[in-house]
């Protein structure tokens, strides 16, 4: 291995270092037995991102309008009750949040079906807390979902 090999492959990570040096690491989802792509496949992080990105807005427009009466201080703190109750309220019973409805997703148990309430519970608890959904494993889910033993999918 000469130098420009080993510079590539600091940049480009362990990962594509070992993809050249013959790993196989499969697609995502696949050890969790879900399809590459279409309905059903691991949700991408650009969808994931725009469904929490109109939960939020929706939560804090609900806080500024509802509860706080006009922005202040207290509003963002509001708006993540709101965001939690709403989490654990939707996920729970239909699976789904209106972002995650709108981007086309979906939270299912590791196994299929409708995750439980108190599941939901759980990972909306930890997506508040926020580090854990910034930790991903190598299939694209964050640790809120792997403690919760559910998976995000496309619908």
């Amino acid at each position: 291995m000469d130098n420009r090999q080993a510079m590539g492959s600091w940049l480009s990570g362990p990962r594509a270092a070992a993809e050249e040096a013959g790993a196989d690491f499969g697609y995502r989802g696949e050890q969790l037995g879900l399809p590459e792509e279409g309905p059903g496949s691991i949700a991408r992080p650009g969808r994931r991102l725009g469904a929490l990105a109109v939960d939020w807005a929706l939560c804090l427009l609900i806080a500024y309008g509802l509860l706080t009466h006009g922005y202040d201080q207290a509003t963002g703190n509001w708006a993540l009750l709101v965001f939690f109750v709403l989490g654990v309220l939707t996920v729970g019973t239909v699976g789904f949040t209106p972002g995650k409805r709108l981007f086309g997703l979906r939270v299912v148990p590791e196994g299929g079906g409708r995750p439980n309430p108190l599941r939901a519970l759980l990972r909306t608890a930890l997506l508040c807390v926020a580090v854990p959904a910034l930790i991903w494993d190598r299939d694209g889910r964050g640790l809120h979902d792997r403690i919760a033993r559910t998976v995000e999918v496309r619908s």
